[in-house]
């Protein structure tokens, strides 16, 4: 799939044709891939990372263009089983074109915080990297608030389930942890190429501010990890004690079902049943309520404790 953009009066807006100066590729197939390697002469190495997932950040520079692959979290869905995971993006930068190749459809230049103007090719750049630190951003929100749920599961849960689905997030954090860190040592690289690149002094001053940003990201990601991991132990001596508390209830309630049993096998060999001895009732009557008396007071005393 392809998708055109241009640069009109300071924003990107969409365009028809092979002639735009942005192209988005999303999941190039092997036609698609040949054409960008002899007609826009892209090292085929580079453009393969590009599609790699477990692709380190890099800046590149070829003799007409410059290569940039970046790390951006991956689109979450219900068959991630609360596993965040991390892709990468390529970004060749052109004197008059920038090419942007995605693994899948994720926005890469729509939304987060804006340059006032773009001037230029370079600028789209810095925006493209912006928009992975903010999607990075939602991603942590969204760990955050999935690991205060499962929480509050784990209080009252005997199961492991929650607190797998825990690990998996804190797996989860350290690959967001890597892929933020290393998007920090492309945005040096970029800040030392400035020159090079062509950004100008506004642009190198949105440049530092999405490195502040990105460390900012990076201390999120790292807290929230060492937060989970940190509580990881405490929470599976919450569900060993909730299942060790749900035991000793069940041995309490085993031991008052066992005592009338006991208390009928003493006296059902010398009592006579009501139906046998009319005259009086007291014998069974007394066999119930020894039976039936310790039982009744030992269902409330678990029922005043569990209050």
């Amino acid at each position: 799939m392809r998708r055109y953009y241009e640069l009109r009066e300071g924003r990107i807006v969409e365009a028809a044709g092979e002639a735009a100066p942005i192209w988005i590729l999303i999941s190039p197939d092997e036609t698609e891939r040949r054409m960008l390697v002899e007609s826009l002469r892209l090292d085929e190495h580079t453009l393969a990372c590009a599609l790699d997932p477990d692709e380190t950040p890099r800046l590149e520079f070829e003799p007409d263009h410059a290569a940039i692959i970046l790390n951006r979290p991956r689109n979450y869905c219900r068959e991630d089983q609360f596993m965040f995971k991390v892709a990468s993006t390529g970004v060749f930068l052109f004197k008059d074109r920038l090419l942007v190749v995605l693994s899948e459809d994720v926005p890469v230049i729509e939304g987060g915080k804006a340059i006032p103007r773009l001037n230029g090719l370079p600028d789209v750049l810095l925006k493209i990297i912006y928009r992975s630190i903010i999607h990075f951003l939602g991603h942590l929100k969204s760990i955050n608030a999935i690991a205060d749920e499962l929480e509050g599961l784990i209080n009252t849960s005997m199961e492991n389930r929650y607190l797998l689905n825990l690990f998996t997030l804190e797996k989860s954090l350290v690959y967001l942890t890597t892929a933020i860190r290393a998007n920090g040592t492309l945005i040096e690289r970029l800040r030392h190429a400035s020159a090079k690149i062509g950004f100008s002094q506004e642009a190198i001053e949105f440049l530092d501010d999405i490195a502040i940003e990105n460390g900012e990201c990076a201390k999120q990601a790292e807290i929230y990890s060492n937060i989970i991991a940190g509580l990881m132990d405490a929470r599976a001596s919450i569900v060993n004690n909730n299942l060790n508390q749900l035991m000793k209830n069940l041995n309490m309630i085993m031991i008052a079902v066992m005592w009338p049993t006991v208390v009928c096998g003493f006296f059902a060999m010398n009592i006579k049943l009501p139906v046998e001895q009319r005259e009086s009732l007291w014998p069974f009557v007394a066999v119930v309520c020894l039976s039936a008396g310790p039982l009744l007071a030992l269902f409330w005393w678990i029922r005043k404790r569990s209050r």
